[in-house]
C-alpha cells in the first residue's frame, strides 16, 4: 500500500513538472511573437485604443501606422553602414511622420492627450539618461 502511494505521488509530481515545462514553452513562444513588428504594433495600438477610446476604424488605422513605422525604424537601426548622425536624423523624421499621420486619424482631443503622453515619456527618458550620466561621472571622479 505504501509503495503504491509513493509511486502515485511520483507520477503526479512528474505530470505537474511536464505541465510546467509545456506552459513555459508556450509563454516563450508568445513573448517572441509579441516582440515582432506586428506584435509591437499590436501592443502599442492596444494601449492607445484603451487610453484614447479609439473607434474600431481608428484602431485599425493606428495599427497600420504603427506597424509601418516600426518596420521602417527596425530597417534603419539594422543598417550599420549608415552613420549614426544620419540614422538619428532618419529616426527623428520617422517620428515626425508618425505624429503627422496620427494627427490625420485622431480627433484634436485624442491627439492632444496622445501628444501629452508622449512628452511625459520623453521627459522621463531624459531624466533617466541624466541620472545615468551623473552616475557615470561620479564613478570616474575619485
Amino acid at each position: 500500500m505504501m509503495m503504491l502511494t509513493g509511486a502515485l505521488l511520483c507520477c503526479l509530481l512528474f505530470a505537474f513538472q511536464l505541465q510546467g515545462v509545456a506552459q513555459a514553452k508556450d509563454t516563450s513562444v508568445h513573448k517572441k511573437a509579441r516582440w515582432s513588428a506586428e506584435g509591437r504594433a499590436d501592443k502599442m495600438s492596444d494601449k492607445l485604443y484603451r487610453e484614447l477610446h479609439l473607434t474600431h476604424a481608428q484602431d485599425e488605422q493606428i495599427y497600420a501606422i504603427n506597424e509601418d513605422i516600426i518596420r521602417r525604424r527596425d530597417a534603419i537601426k539594422a543598417n550599420k553602414d549608415l552613420p549614426a548622425k544620419d540614422r538619428m536624423q532618419q529616426l527623428k523624421a520617422l517620428n515626425e511622420e508618425r505624429c503627422q499621420r496620427f494627427k490625420n486619424v485622431l480627433s484634436p482631443v485624442q491627439y492632444k492627450k496622445w501628444n501629452d503622453w508622449e512628452m511625459k515619456k520623453r521627459e522621463h527618458l531624459e531624466a533617466k539618461l541624466d541620472k545615468r550620466k551623473e552616475r557615470k561621472m561620479a564613478k570616474q571622479t575619485p
